[in-house]
């Protein structure tokens, strides 16, 4: 086991800084937890967890996810999307520092009809570079995986040279992820199952448009599936991630494992075959949807707890007041903390407790 690297300042990490705590995953042999986030409860829920678990984190929305940050009563929803994304960026850039982790900031599929929502973010980043020198966002992901390879490469090597400009990276997907994440992809049953294995071919072909302008990770599908789904449908195959390291390293002689990997719809997945992932270049899990289970439980025991509360503000027998009880500070706490135990048991599962870089 070699050194740990040199500590970062607490909060969202963005440019070299980011890279060095990518890098340090993968020297190290441990993944950082992708929590997606929905609301400051949800984001403070992540934070928690990760300063207790003295693990750095990566914290992303998706565009529902986005959207909801700033109100589904906004009527223009492409524009609640970039508002609700940087409204969530500047919440997290002021409080993350506070909870003593590194924190890297991230937004989660984009696909073709997407694009123009990366696009937005993208522009409050170069204005916030222009004028701080540094971009809201740590990285974007483009997922075309259902889009011809080639298509796929164009449209992220157009995107990359505006966030390599900027400091930023980009999260990119070949194969197919199987099952829906907020409105992007479909349900496993009527996938080819053929596109849920990325092929060691593709990858290469990815690290040649993209490796000389700036940096991007691969989300590679070896049979992982978005959401809790049926046993059988697929099969987890981790070794395939290992084979497009290889192919790399062996056509252009680089270091080993040059690629850094994401691992998405890790739901239901083994321990082992977490760490079978991670110990091929794997520096980054999704977690969705346990951690929305997680955060929603609490709400039927705490209204079966609290019944009147939630019919009455005052006790039509006794006149007992329940403003104590259904005060959403009381039960969105208790949702908080039971995200937050979530959040440690994947910072725990991928390696990450206790090793956060961020300076005391």
């Amino acid at each position: 086991m070699q050194e740990k690297t040199k500590k970062l300042k607490p909060g969202v990490v963005t440019g070299r800084d980011y890279l060095t705590l990518v890098e340090n995953c993968k020297t190290q042999g441990f993944a950082l937890p992708a929590i997606n986030v929905t609301s400051t409860n949800t984001v403070n829920a992540a934070l928690e967890a990760a300063m207790l678990s003295k693990s750095d984190i990566i914290i992303q929305l998706s565009n529902g996810g986005a959207q909801f940050f700033a109100g589904k009563g906004i009527k223009d929803v492409d524009k609640a999307r970039i508002v609700g994304a940087i409204s969530a960026a500047r919440h997290i850039h002021t409080v993350a520092k506070e909870y003593g982790i590194c924190v890297v900031l991230h937004t989660d599929h984009a696909n073709k009809g997407l694009i123009p929502w990366v696009e937005g973010m993208i522009d409050a980043s170069e204005a916030e570079y222009e004028a701080t020198g540094k971009p809201l966002f740590s990285s974007h992901m483009l997922d075309l995986s259902e889009e011809p390879i080639e298509e796929n490469l164009a449209d992220c090597e157009r995107i990359l040279k505006r966030l390599s400009k900027i400091d930023m990276s980009l999260e990119i997907e070949l194969g197919v992820t199987g099952g829906e994440e907020d409105g992007v992809g479909s349900d496993v049953d009527v996938m080819d199952n053929s596109k849920l294995y990325t092929q060691p071919e593709e990858v290469l072909q990815a690290y040649e448009r993209l490796s000389s302008i700036g940096h991007f990770s691969v989300a590679a599908a070896f049979g992982n599936v978005h959401g809790v789904y049926k046993p059988g449908n697929v099969q987890l195959r981790p070794e395939i991630l290992l084979a497009s390291q290889k192919h790399v390293q062996s056509v252009y002689d680089t270091k080993e494992k040059p690629l850094d990997f994401v691992f998405h719809g890790g739901s239901g997945s083994s321990a082992e075959e977490i760490a079978e992932a991670v110990s091929y270049g794997v520096f980054k899990m999704n977690v969705d949807t346990d951690t929305q289970f997680a955060f929603s439980k609490p709400v039927g025991a705490y209204v079966e707890a609290h019944p009147k509360a939630f019919k009455y503000q005052i006790d039509p027998v006794d006149g007992t007041p329940f403003k104590k009880h259904y005060d959403p500070r009381a039960w969105l706490r208790e949702c908080e903390k039971s995200m937050a135990e979530r959040v440690q048991q994947a910072c725990k599962e991928l390696g990450a407790t206790g090793n956060s870089i961020a300076e005391a």
